[in-house]
């Protein structure tokens, strides 16, 4: 390319102009855009307010409702000894607090690991659930 074509694409109307149409072209570029965007807000509102509803739900992790901690906790006390709930209890707090059973599955988890030490007598009566007493009296 030669010293002349150079010159000849370089030079327009447009730039000329001072850019005026660069302007006009990105004013109707956003009005497309503002267009576009209200239209995909006017179908997708929907999935979007859901979506959002969702997010906020996942935000709120780690606190469970007062009444359902109570259910939970009035369990423990009566069970202290050994706080580990049958299926049937897990669907019944389930049913009792709203909870899903996993949230029922980990809070008893959490508990056990944090708040419960078991007693040397609860740990010898597993252990001789599992395999027979270890010491015999003969």
């Amino acid at each position: 390319m030669d010293y002349d074509e150079d010159e000849a694409v370089g030079s327009s109307d447009e730039e000329a102009s001072g850019g005026e149409a660069d302007v006009q072209d990105c004013t109707r570029a956003n009005e497309e855009d503002r267009e576009l965007k209200d239209r995909l807000l006017c179908k997708y509102s929907g999935y979007i307010s859901t979506l959002k509803h969702e997010f906020s739900k996942k935000k709120k992790k780690g606190k469970l409702p007062k009444e359902a901690k109570k259910i939970l906790l009035d369990w423990w006390t009566i069970h202290n000894k050994w706080p580990y709930p049958t299926e049937a209890d897990k669907v019944a707090l389930a049913e009792s607090t709203g909870l899903e059973p996993k949230q029922i599955n980990n809070w008893f988890i959490n508990q056990r690991k944090r708040h419960w030490k078991p007693s040397e007598n609860t740990q010898v009566a597993f252990v001789d659930s599992l395999y027979g007493p270890f010491f015999t009296n003969d």
